[in-house]
């Protein structure tokens, strides 16, 4: 049954962000044929767009979604997500305005321009390019996730095509606007789906526990429902939770929408001044990560579809025109997240694939077209993707892409601050870190991220993309004294010491 006064408050602030999305093209106006200003909104974001934008990049519908529903499925180890998204802001502060600027010195749209500019490799920035690419392909389709659960909690169910009807509007009207606006558009709108976040949870974290009896009670019924070792993480558990959060945290930045967020700022200082203030976000996660034991509490029972939590705690402890709000914050959660994804995805195409193979002469208005027309076709592949595919597939490949985009920090990373590593060397480093970190994520048949190895007979179980990121430093490291004692040439560095410490202007 079609809950009406929910789906209303739904469909209308759906229309309001819509409108913004295509009024976003005339806001801080800029040539939109050239890429720079298409896909990086021109590098004029400054303080508060940043922070919102990053925001939106990084909190997504399916963090408000998927977190919850792994405490609510497993336990403490969901609570994993709120250190790394601490430690991962000091890392941020130091690092990537270093990135900012030489990106800026230099023109660079991507990471890969970077590695390309960096080592002189075509190579190494293809693989960096392809990494890119193919773990943001199954994180947009979980943004489809997080925003089927809500529109099937609101009632709107079926099979088949008309099923999948709603979620298909709303990626197409999505892809418009972020065709025509290009970055502009999940700017704007992410400011409007942050306030909405900070109210929702804000609303619930105060209202249900008074409903439940108090976190005490909260707390009593999850132990009651998922036992106690559970609730508590055990010390055998010490080891995975702390790798998890580490490995993820250094994961977080390397992903091209993250680079995306970073770039478009209008300079470093303003990297840094969000460092400090998007730990605020941080606070708003442990909130909603306790929605999964609020869930037990409430008497919520879906543990075949664990994605479900959110949706159905909200329908049965607010009014209906409440949880619609909630709804649709969550939805607008995916629709950022989602273009800003799309986004950097076409960007690093056109930029480290279509134009450094293809088309080397192309003029700036061909490369954002064929910009453009890829990020619609990133859009369509992750709705065919969720809509054709199991769900399950995507959350497998998810755990995946964490593993994948890790194996980019060598060349990234630590090209920010020497050349020491031999580009040859980095490349072979990428290729066994992916092949040993997929290889793990198939022994465990995508059942977990945490691998278990027998050292001497004891057995270390820890986040499959930090063995396999031992594995690539190790071969990186290695090789490089190999290449340089069989004088293997070097590719030429076009950056200098002074260009990442440049671009302090201004305060925005």
């Amino acid at each position: 049954m079609v809950n009406r006064p929910a789906l209303v408050i739904f469909i209308l602030f759906f229309v309001f962000v819509t409108v913004l999305g295509f009024v976003a093209a005339r806001w801080r106006r800029g040539d939109l044929s050239q890429l720079h200003e298409w896909g990086l909104g021109g590098r004029r974001f400054g303080t508060v767009i940043t922070w919102f934008l990053l925001g939106g990049d990084l909190y997504t519908a399916y963090t408000f979604i998927a977190v919850p529903a792994l405490l609510y499925g497993a336990g403490a180890t969901g609570f994993f997500a709120v250190p790394y998204t601490i430690i991962v802001y000091p890392f941020v502060f130091v690092v990537m305005p270093r990135l900012w600027s030489v990106a800026k010195k230099h023109g660079y749209i991507t990471g890969s321009d970077f590695v390309k500019g960096r080592y002189g490799s075509r190579s190494l920035a293809l693989a960096v390019a392809v990494t890119g690419i193919l773990a943001t392909m199954p994180y947009i389709a979980l943004q489809l996730v997080g925003m089927q659960a809500v529109i099937a909690a609101m009632g709107i169910t079926g099979s088949g095509l008309l099923g999948d009807l709603p979620l298909i509007i709303a990626f197409l009207i999505l892809a418009l606007y972020t065709y025509t606006s290009g970055l502009r558009a999940p700017a704007i709108i992410a400011v409007v789906k942050d306030l909405m976040i900070y109210i929702t949870v804000l609303v619930a974290v105060i209202v249900i526990p008074l409903k439940l009896g108090g976190f005490a009670d909260i707390f009593h019924a999850s132990e009651k429902a998922l036992s106690t070792s559970a609730v508590i993480l055990p010390p055998s558990g010490y080891l995975a939770y702390s790798t998890l959060a580490l490995g993820s945290a250094l994961a977080l930045f390397l992903y091209p929408h993250s680079i995306t967020g970073t770039l478009s700022s209008s300079n470093r200082r303003v990297i840094q001044r969000n460092a400090a203030l998007l730990p605020a976000y941080s606070l708003v996660l442990a909130f909603i990560t306790l929605f999964g034991y609020m869930a037990w509490a409430a008497g919520v029972k879906t543990t075949d579809n664990t994605s479900a939590a959110v949706p159905l705690l909200f329908l049965k402890e607010f009014p209906s025109w409440f949880a619609g709000f909630g709804f649709a914050a969550i939805a607008i959660g995916a629709l950022v997240p989602a273009a800003i994804m799309s986004i950097a995805a076409a960007n690093l195409f056109t930029r480290n694939i279509y134009k450094e193979f293809f088309r080397p002469g192309c003029s700036g208005q061909e490369e954002s077209k064929v910009a453009k027309i890829v990020s619609l076709i990133v859009k369509l592949g992750a709705l065919v993707f969720i809509v054709a595919m199991p769900k399950a597939f995507a959350i497998n490949l998810q755990l995946l892409g964490g593993v994948w985009i890790l194996q980019t920090l060598p060349a990234i990373i630590l090209g920010l601050y020497t050349r020491w590593l031999h580009r040859w060397a980095l490349l072979l480093g990428w290729a066994v870190g992916m092949v040993m970190g997929t290889g793990m994520a198939i022994a465990n048949h995508f059942a977990s991220s945490i691998y278990t190895v027998h050292i001497g007979g004891v057995a270390v179980s820890i986040y499959a993309a930090v063995w396999a990121l031992a594995a690539n430093l190790l071969v990186a490291v290695v090789f490089t004294w190999v290449f340089r004692a069989l004088g293997a040439k070097e590719g030429e560095d076009e950056t200098a010491r002074g260009d990442y410490e440049t671009g302090l202007g201004a305060t925005v």
